[in-house]
C-alpha cells in the first residue's frame, strides 16, 4: 500500500503569530515537505493547481520536476490536475516530460475544479464542468495512445494529423486517477476506463464517501476490469499528533478555527466526529485511518494532508517524522495482514504498466470490456 502526502499549496496566517508566509517562503516550503517525505520512507507526494490566492501551485509539473531531480524513489502526483480549464495537448507534454526527467516515477488525479471564477479566467465556463472534464480527459487519452491523431470535438479546436511529444516514456502513459468528493459522474468516468478514483476524505461524513466509493466499485466490475473489490481506490485525510490527544488539540485548535475552508465552522470536536480529521496520538491516528477501511474497503493508497491552515514548517515536517516513524509502519503491516488475497495492494505504476506489455487494457484509449456505448459516447470523437 502506498502512504504520502498531499498539499493544496494554500498562503495562510499562523493564527499564533500573526504572520503570513511569503508566497517564495510557501513554494519551498512545499519542496522541503516532498524531501521530507521521501526521508522517512513515504511512497508518494502530490501537488494541487490553483490558480487564484492565497494558494501558490499554479505549475505543479514545474515545482514536481524539481523535486524529481532531488529524490529517487518519491512518486510524484496531483490533487488535482484541473482536466477542465487545462487544454488536454498540454497536459500530455506537460506530464510525458515529467515522466521522462523522473524515470517514470510519475501518474496524476484528474479534478474539475470548484472555483468558479478560475474558469472564465482560463475561456470556460462552470456551467459545463462535467462535459468538459468528460471531453478533454477522453481527448487526453487518445493523445497518449494515437499518433497522427484527427480529433474534433465541443470545447477546443480540431486537431489534424498531430501527435503529441514526448511521446509517454516506454510508450506508456502515466496511471490516472479521478477526484471528486460530490459528483458521481467522475466517479462513473473514473470506472469506465479502469482508472483510479480518490476522494479526499476530509470534509464529508463516511456515509456519503461509502457512497461515492460503492459506486465506483460497482460500476467498475459491470465495465469488466475485474472484481468491485479489486477497483484502485485512494483516500486522503487530515492528522494532527502529539504526546497526548490533550496537548494535540491544544496546539491544532487555534489553526483549525481559522482554517480558510473549514474554520469559523463547528468545533474542532464536532468536526472530527463527523469527518475523518484526527486529532490526537499517533495510536489514536492509526486506530482512526484503519477504519478507513470499514467504509471503503481495501484500498491502494493514503495521503495525508499536514501543512494546511498556516502550520509553520518546522511543525510539519515534524509532523511527517512522525507520520513516517510511528504511523505508517504500523499502518502498511495491518493493512496488508487484513487485505484479501486477491485484491492489489499497490495502485499501478510505471514500471507494472511496462510489464503488462502492448496488449494491456492500459493502452487502450477504452478498456471497459462491455458495449455500454452510450456511457462512452461523450468526447469520443
Amino acid at each position: 500500500m502506498q502512504f504520502g502526502i498531499f498539499t493544496i499549496g494554500d498562503v495562510t496566517r499562523d493564527p499564533t503569530t500573526g504572520r503570513v508566509p511569503t508566497e517564495h517562503e510557501r513554494i519551498v516550503a512545499m519542496t522541503e515537505i516532498a524531501l521530507k517525505a521521501e526521508e522517512v520512507g513515504l511512497d508518494v507526494f502530490a501537488s494541487g493547481e490553483h490558480h487564484n490566492p492565497p494558494f501558490v501551485p499554479s505549475s505543479p509539473t514545474t515545482m514536481l520536476g524539481w523535486i524529481a531531480a532531488k529524490t529517487e524513489k518519491l512518486v510524484l502526483s496531483t490533487a488535482t490536475t484541473l482536466i477542465t480549464t487545462n487544454d488536454p495537448v498540454k497536459i500530455a507534454e506537460d506530464f510525458a516530460m515529467l515522466q521522462h526527467l523522473s524515470g517514470g516515477r510519475v501518474d496524476l488525479m484528474m479534478g474539475r475544479g470548484n472555483t468558479g471564477p478560475v474558469y472564465p479566467w482560463f475561456g470556460k465556463d462552470i456551467r459545463q464542468g462535467i462535459p468538459l472534464a468528460i471531453e478533454n480527459y477522453h481527448l487526453l487519452r487518445r493523445l497518449w495512445r494515437e499518433k497522427d491523431l484527427e480529433w474534433e470535438g465541443t470545447f477546443r479546436t480540431p486537431l489534424r494529423g498531430y501527435t503529441s511529444t514526448p511521446w509517454p516514456l516506454d510508450d506508456t502513459p502515466p496511471f490516472v486517477w479521478h477526484g471528486s468528493i460530490r459528483s458521481p459522474e467522475i466517479a462513473e468516468q473514473a470506472a469506465f476506463y479502469g482508472d483510479g478514483f480518490f476522494h479526499n476524505n476530509i470534509f464529508w461524513n463516511r456515509e456519503h464517501i461509502q457512497q461515492m466509493i460503492g459506486l465506483y466499485r460497482t460500476r467498475f466490475e459491470q465495465y469488466g476490469h475485474g472484481a468491485a473489490d479489486q477497483a484502485i481506490v485512494g483516500l486522503g485525510g487530515q492528522v494532527f499528533m502529539a504526546e497526548t490527544e490533550e496537548k494535540a488539540k491544544r496546539v491544532f485548535r487555534p489553526y483549525f478555527d481559522n482554517a480558510p475552508v473549514y474554520g469559523h465552522g463547528p468545533s474542532l470536536e464536532d468536526f472530527s466526529a463527523t469527518t475523518p480529521l484526527t486529532v490526537g496520538t499517533p495510536e489514536q491516528v492509526i486506530e482512526r485511518t484503519l477504519g478507513f477501511a470499514d467504509y471503503a474497503g481495501d484500498y491502494q493508497r493514503q495521503l495525508f494532508l499536514m501543512d494546511h491552515a498556516g502550520l509553520p514548517l518546522d511543525v510539519v515536517l515534524e509532523q511527517i517524522e512522525i507520520l513516517g516513524r510511528d504511523v505508517v509502519p504500523v499502518l502498511r503491516a495491518e493493512f496488508e495482514r487484513r487485505r484479501p488475497a486477491h485484491v492489489p495492494s499497490d495502485p499501478p505504476t510505471h514500471a507494472s504498466l511496462v510489464a503488462e506489455g502492448a496488449d494491456s487494457p492500459h493502452r487502450l484509449v477504452i478498456p471497459a470490456k462491455v458495449d455500454l456505448s452510450a456511457a462512452g459516447e461523450a468526447g469520443t470523437r
